[in-house]
């Protein structure tokens, strides 16, 4: 799992995500607390606001430091309204404290449409006599 701690800068982040294909780090001086969570959202919309010099600024400047979290007991459909609530993209998973995961949009929705389908080939099943497509 990637993680980045606070001090190092935002140039540094955007290495980082690029080299992972990632939309968002946890931010954590250990690798296993969560300090906070910075995401591309969070760059585009400080460079909006205050400019290209916030590149060599610090992640801890930049990261929201009020961070949604679960447990890896945490369904989807638990899941979906904090995500939608608090439009946040990515929710880190802990157990005992500790960052185990990180769930993201993606993930939720790639799992909705594996159910989607499986109730679609189920519906197909039934009303063809279980000769489904």
């Amino acid at each position: 799992m990637v993680t980045i701690s606070r001090d190092r800068s935002v140039r540094e982040l955007l290495a980082l995500l690029a080299e992972h294909g990632i939309g968002a780090v946890v931010v954590s001086y250990d690798g296993v607390t969560v300090d906070g969570i910075v995401s591309e959202r969070d760059v585009v919309r400080r460079l909006n606001s205050d400019g290209d010099g916030i590149l060599d600024g610090t992640v801890g400047e930049i990261m929201t430091a009020d961070v949604h979290t679960c447990g890896p007991e945490a369904t989807l459909d638990e899941l979906m309204p904090v995500m939608t609530e608090h439009r946040v993209r990515h929710v880190p998973v802990l157990v005992d404290s500790r960052l185990t995961g990180i769930v993201s949009i993606g993930d939720v929705v790639k799992h909705r449409i594996a159910e989607v389908q499986d109730e679609r080939d189920q519906l197909t099943a039934y009303i063809t006599g279980g000769r489904a497509s």
